[in-house]
């Protein structure tokens, strides 16, 4: 009780009417003696991450400043890779422009990207979810306090090598599936949903090398002697035109039943305790934008 009166600057005296007051209003005792000292009932334990989610917000509060005058601000974001480095190209310079002193500390998204939303290390998520109705990465599993919204939606591809022996044929299921596949890890997950696809239709990949980004499995797909073919966002065009042009690009051959079922919503993904927050607001509409002016050119 005398380390949370020296924290908020108030007497002991203070502190202990208003748990007197908050145990009244819960019915409850809230905190019990121990040996150890004070410990949360399962009241207050039931109420630790709204509790979490007030605490930031409060903070966000004491330390808001008029926009204009804002220094040392800061920009977690979380993105997909590679759609980091052809999307911070362009987001960066905004940023600077807008707050001129602002740091921005950048990670890929991976499995535990959402919880470093959840905890609030992170502002605002930038990624592919899935569409298949089997899929864990749905939009509609995000648990309920995360808000999101899709920007844009695009199949997935596939990358081979300009002279792949699959471009001397046609292209069909059958000559997808006749050549190795490099496969890459999602989400600590070794299949997707074309797998999921595939088994409907009663086959499967032959996966020969399992890797843990679209930047490795796009790297090793360019490399000559081998036959291999890999997947990834079409995104990764842009990516593979500047780092990888030896490779060239092709759709998955399914029908529309199925492509409906590999779409990909890229989706911007924050906390709803940052609904109101200038900085997160800002942001959502500058990234909007950039994908806005995308789909007109």
């Amino acid at each position: 009780m005398s380390k949370a009166a020296k924290k908020l600057n108030v007497t002991p005296s203070t502190v202990s009417k208003s748990l007197g007051k908050l145990r009244d209003w819960f019915d409850d005792p809230l905190f019990i003696k121990t040996p150890n000292g004070l410990v949360p009932t399962p009241v207050v334990q039931s109420m630790e991450q709204e509790l979490g989610d007030w605490f930031q917000m409060g903070g966000q509060i004491l330390e808001k400043r008029s926009e204009d005058s804002t220094k040392g601000l800061s920009f977690n974001l979380m993105v997909e890779s590679p759609l980091l480095l052809t999307m911070l190209n362009e987001l960066l310079p905004l940023i600077q422009e807008r707050y001129p002193d602002a740091k921005v500390k950048t990670s890929n998204w991976d499995y535990d990207s959402l919880e470093a939303i959840i905890r609030g290390d992170a502002d605002i998520g930038f990624t592919g979810r899935e569409s298949h109705p089997r899929s864990k990465e749905s939009l509609d599993l995000l648990p309920y306090f995360i808000d999101f919204e899709a920007l844009f939606s695009e199949l997935p591809q596939v990358y081979l090598r300009r002279d792949h022996p699959a471009l001397q044929q046609e292209w069909d299921i059958e000559a997808f599936l006749s050549y190795p596949h490099i496969n890459t890890i999602w989400e600590k997950s070794e299949k997707w949903a074309l797998d999921e696809v595939l088994t409907e239709l009663g086959t499967e990949r032959n996966v020969s090398l399992t890797m843990a980004s679209f930047e490795q499995s796009l790297y090793m797909a360019a490399q000559p002697n081998h036959d291999m073919v890999t997947t990834a966002p079409k995104y990764c065009e842009h990516y593979v035109s500047h780092l990888h042009p030896e490779l060239t690009s092709l759709p998955i051959p399914v029908n529309k039943e199925h492509q409906e079922k590999l779409l990909i919503p890229f989706t911007m993904i924050w906390h709803k305790r940052n609904a109101h927050n200038a900085k997160i607001r800002w942001l959502k509409e500058t990234i909007r934008s950039l994908y806005r002016g995308r789909e007109q050119q």
